[in-house]
């Protein structure tokens, strides 16, 4: 396996992109492409660059976006479960002690991220997408080799799945437990589910025959070795740690301030119908200026809309006004990272390297329920400022990583295409 890329010079940025692109003007390309999107290895230039488009590559995109309908989907309507889980069968318990069964079924999704990439890398997505099908996990990475210039609104779509799940799933579950009782509104779930990952089977396919390499655990460790790529992991775990804390508390918190029952369990859902925009709009303009300059400024308005709206929130309006916000702007944060780490890898190893990310993401998703739980336990139980304290600050310093990292990459060009 050829060694992940090492971390370019802004100079020599400059110069692959000059080399690598063969159109008659790479200046104006080069500005298109960032240079670390360029192909790299002999196995990409055999089967030529990425289509871009055509039938065969968005059918790629449907079957993602099913996948991650039936795993991200469900994981963005986990509040609802916080909330039943809290007034039914564990009310005995403290919201910490709840917060553990959301925030492992996000961890268990995430850790798996190592062994799931480097099976996408060796054998392609099928034979993940078939075990994940039983397993609810999901493999995209696929997308990574159909699309180049348009990587990022590819993801976009792909991910757009997770917040239409988002909308769909919490209103159906609340509609169905009460008509059919938990039990069968969970079986109803997992028949809706078995269809579209029947789908994501049938349609999800690497464009490159995938090499059969060894195992070998270097090739997770090695990209640790890369700054960009560092800073970046480090900004996941931080996002992580408070993304999903306004999806799994945004119901209880607005019941505590009194908000009525029915319009309280609305609040997930707008957060992801309003995130659905948040996944498209910034990832196409991300394939126009750049996902790094795209995700940067969208992550720190994110942090400043929890500490600036949601903290001194106290009425119905104001948490629908942060829960818009937020939905866009978590949107955009959760759905372009792969598109990210896509623009500073190997075509080849673009699962490896996301495993990667996402097995340390993961211990951010594990622990800041539980830790937001803790913190509101130790506030009476109907007290959430600390918790919005908590999950405001994580998110800043998310952004705040990201965008060392692309420092790291370009320096202090701000005007360059990251």
């Amino acid at each position: 396996m050829p060694p992940p890329q090492s971390t370019p010079s802004r100079e020599s940025l400059s110069s692959t992109a000059t080399d690598s692109e063969p159109q008659p003007q790479p200046d104006r390309d080069a500005e298109k492409v960032p240079p670390q999107q360029q192909p790299t290895n002999s196995t990409t230039t055999d089967f030529g660059p990425p289509p871009d488009g055509g039938l065969e590559a968005w059918m790629v995109v449907v079957g993602g976006f099913c996948a991650v309908f039936a795993s991200f989907g469900w994981i963005n309507c986990i509040g609802i479960f916080q909330d039943y889980y809290q007034n039914h069968q564990l009310k005995s318990y403290s919201a910490s002690t709840v917060a553990w069964i959301p925030s492992l079924e996000s961890f268990m999704m995430f850790f798996c991220g190592p062994l799931v990439g480097k099976m996408t890398d060796e054998l392609g997505p099928r034979i993940p997408i078939l075990l994940g099908s039983f397993l609810h996990v999901f493999a995209i990475g696929a997308v990574g080799t159909w699309f180049l210039r348009h990587r990022a609104i590819a993801f976009g779509v792909i991910t757009s799945g997770s917040s239409i799940g988002g909308v769909v799933l919490p209103i159906m579950v609340n509609r169905l437990v009460v008509r059919i009782g938990f039990g069968w509104a969970m079986r109803s779930i997992a028949f809706l589910f078995l269809g579209l990952l029947a789908i994501a089977n049938l349609t999800l396919k690497s464009r490159l025959p995938p090499p059969r390499r060894k195992f070998d655990l270097k090739d997770f460790i090695t990209p640790f070795k890369e700054m960009p790529f560092l800073l970046l992991t480090v900004g996941g775990f931080m996002l992580y740690l408070g993304s999903f804390l306004p999806f799994n508390f945004i119901i209880v918190q607005a019941k505590a301030l009194g908000i009525s029952p029915n319009l309280a369990e609305y609040m997930v859902p707008i957060i992801n119908a309003s995130s659905t925009f948040g996944r498209l709009l910034p990832a196409w303009l991300g394939d126009r200026i750049g996902v790094f300059n795209v995700m940067i400024p969208i992550t720190l308005l994110g942090g400043i809309f929890t500490l600036a709206v949601w903290l001194p929130a106290s009425s119905s309006a104001l948490v629908i006004v942060y829960a818009v916000l937020y939905g866009f702007t978590s949107g955009c944060t959760l759905s372009i990272v792969p598109a990210m780490v896509a623009s500073i890898s190997d075509v080849r190893s673009i699962g490896t390297r996301n495993g990667s990310l996402y097995a340390v993401a993961a211990v951010g998703a594990l622990i800041g329920s539980p830790i937001a739980g803790a913190i509101v336990n130790d506030q009476g139980g109907e007290e959430f400022s600390g918790l919005i304290v908590f999950c405001g600050v994580s998110i800043l310093l998310g952004g705040v990583l990201a965008g060392l990292s692309r420092h790291a990459l370009v320096g202090l060009e701000w005007r360059k295409k990251v």
